[in-house]
């Protein structure tokens, strides 16, 4: 029986060929993931005959992705014998699919995908706005203390204004019935609005300006006079406001008596003895003003007060939203779905003392690897050799510390693990861990040492080094060589557990090479430092060459402020066993650096 496989996008078109009998065709659906993402998958085959339609099981194996698909079967599945059946009972959706077709309906589900993420990632919830605030806080106070002694000083400095209002009651001179009274007082009230608006004219105001003395023009003494007159009424307010609370006073009063003088003038018929028939009365006299009314000072404060908020909160929002560095584990979620492993949070001593595992191992860093260690026993349970490469997107993001770190906690557990320095540009395992670091893996890929000859154990456990060695002129094609492949199917026959340090993935294809060829990637990912495109471009690297990602481990994580990271999810507490945390330069944390070395 033969089985072959091509893509569809329900899941992979089979073929079975029986002996004796003609080839079936039929349908298998992949029980998880799907066709285009490098892999090997369970298949559920289904076989459509005259009489019915029969299952089976099988194993296939996606060798390279959405750009060239490649499909092939581990195992022939085995199907009881099946009768021919007409390509007829096969469903528009059965059929198979070319490269191309194949490739154009993946890139519609990552399409759709992206978009899926994209949502997600712009949901934004009020712990987010919480934790944006606690974030800027400091900034949102010094622009809202900006704001709040800006206004006090404006305030400070502005010249204090007195407003003085005097008012005019406009009446008629009518017979006292009632047919004329109404008439009169509708008349007046008509009139009013016409009087308010001669108060700020030159025949008014000149009068005012020579009787005051003031040395001013209408013009300018107009800008400082309003009248209004409230509506259905027949009273005129005249306002001034003057820096001088008395010459405010004076004007308001010299200015309602003018305006009497004028409309009477105005209104006087040309007979002789004719009597105006409006009739302008003062009604309230102007006082002396003891409280200015400019500047506002309670007012100006809290408008600073709001401007200042205003302005910190959006300067808040608008500094995360441009922020594109990835900070907790929501950032890493929002670039892929590869599962986060383990979090390490940040140590101002790192560089002293680098193998925390070993020098502080109750310490809450040396928890987090020890919980690392745990994540990745059940991390691709299906593969059977367990080597990984420890990468990052660019440099100084921990890979080094981590990978060194978490070697010494496997083999703490009694895991047989060697820890290769696959750095072969910039080696530092050999510094962090105290050994010879001149001859290694260098000359054991030219041929010019033996792997028992070079390989170094490190401390009481099960623990081998392999250093770097010399730094070649062509790492890359050192790590991409046949005698590289020979040598990782060594390593994972001797130990438990293969650990490689390779460099970063954006400045040189080194790890992509070595994770290719290894079948596994942990991409280390540092807080605060690493930006989401870098992330997006570490992926690609390891994608283009069909190298699986095993898992992301977030480092240098706060201890501290809102992108604090908590245990809650990957371990205990920061005070869980700390009277018991050995101090750095301590005669037992002492001992125990000697006895790793």
């Amino acid at each position: 029986m033969a089985l072959s496989i091509t893509g569809s996008p329900a899941g992979v078109a089979l073929a079975y060929t029986t002996n004796p009998g003609p080839p079936v065709s039929g349908l298998a659906t992949f029980s998880s993931c799907g066709i285009g993402k490098i892999g090997t998958y369970a298949l559920t085959a289904t076989a459509p005959a005259v009489t019915g339609a029969t299952t089976g099981s099988a194993t296939a194996r996606v060798k390279r992705g959405c750009e060239r698909p490649v499909v092939e079967p581990v195992e022939t599945p085995e199907l009881p014998s099946v009768a021919r059946s007409s390509a007829d009972t096969l469903g528009a959706e059965q059929r198979n699919l070319s490269a191309r077709e194949l490739c154009k309906t993946r890139k519609g589900f990552k399409v759709r995908a992206l978009i899926r993420s994209l949502r997600k990632g712009r949901r934004v919830e009020l712990r987010d706005y919480i934790r944006i605030l606690r974030k800027s806080w400091v900034l949102i106070v010094l622009l809202t203390l900006v704001a709040v002694g800006a206004a006090s000083t404006y305030s400070i400095l502005q010249t204090p204004e007195f407003s003085a209002t005097s008012k005019v009651f406009v009446s008629t001179q009518a017979s006292g019935t009632t047919s004329d009274l109404a008439q009169g007082s509708s008349f007046t009230v008509q009139r009013v609005k016409t009087y308010s608006d001669l108060v700020a004219t030159p025949i008014v105001l000149l009068p005012v300006i020579a009787t005051l003395d003031l040395g001013t023009t209408a013009d300018q003494l107009a800008g400082k006079i309003t009248a209004s007159a409230p509506i259905d009424t027949s009273i005129i307010e005249i306002t001034v406001i003057d820096t001088d609370p008395v010459r405010a006073a004076d004007i308001a009063n010299a200015a309602s008596q003018s305006l009497t003088a004028v409309v009477e003038d105005i209104e006087t018929p040309e007979a002789a003895d004719a009597i105006s028939p409006v009739k302008l009365t003062r009604a309230q006299e102007a006082t002396v003003p003891s409280v200015p009314v400019s500047p506002n000072v309670p007012l100006n404060i809290v408008l600073g007060f709001l401007v200042g908020l205003a302005l910190g909160v959006g300067l808040a929002v608008l500094r995360e939203t441009l922020d594109t560095r990835i900070r907790t584990e929501r950032d890493v979620e929002s670039v892929t779905d590869v599962a986060i492993l383990g979090g390490i949070v940040f140590d101002p001593k790192a560089q002293e003392r680098p193998l925390i595992v070993h020098v502080d191992p109750r310490s809450p860093r040396a928890e987090s690897f020890r919980t690392l260690r745990t994540n990745l026993q059940f991390l691709d349970v299906g593969r059977t050799d367990r080597s990984f490469v420890i990468t990052s997107s660019i440099e100084s993001e921990g890979k080094s510390t981590t990978g060194a770190n978490l070697a010494i906690a496997l083999a703490d557990s009694g895991a047989r693990v060697l820890l290769i320095d696959a750095d072969l540009r910039r080696p530092k395992i050999h510094d962090y861990m105290g050994i010879d670091g001149t001859v290694g893996l260098t000359d054991l890929l030219v041929g010019r040492a033996e792997l028992k000859d070079i390989i170094q154990p490190w401390g009481k456990g099960k623990l081998f080094v392999l250093p770097a060695g010399h730094v070649p002129p062509n790492p890359s094609e050192l790590l991409g060589s046949a005698r590289m492949s020979h040598f990782i199917g060594e390593f994972n026959k001797t130990f438990d557990v293969v650990i490689f340090d390779a460099p970063p993935l954006l400045p040189v294809t080194d790890a992509a090479i070595l994770a290719k060829n290894v079948g596994g990637a942990i991409i280390v990912v540092a807080a605060g430092r690493t930006h989401k495109n870098q992330l997006k471009g570490a992926i690609a690297a390891l994608d283009n060459v069909g190298a699986p990602i095993s898992g992301m481990v977030l480092t240098m994580l706060p201890t501290k402020g809102p992108d604090s990271y908590g245990y809650g999810r990957y371990g205990y507490g920061y005070g869980y066993g700390a009277e018991e945390t050995p101090e750095p330069n301590s005669r037992k944390a002492r001992a125990l650096a000697k006895a790793g070395r």
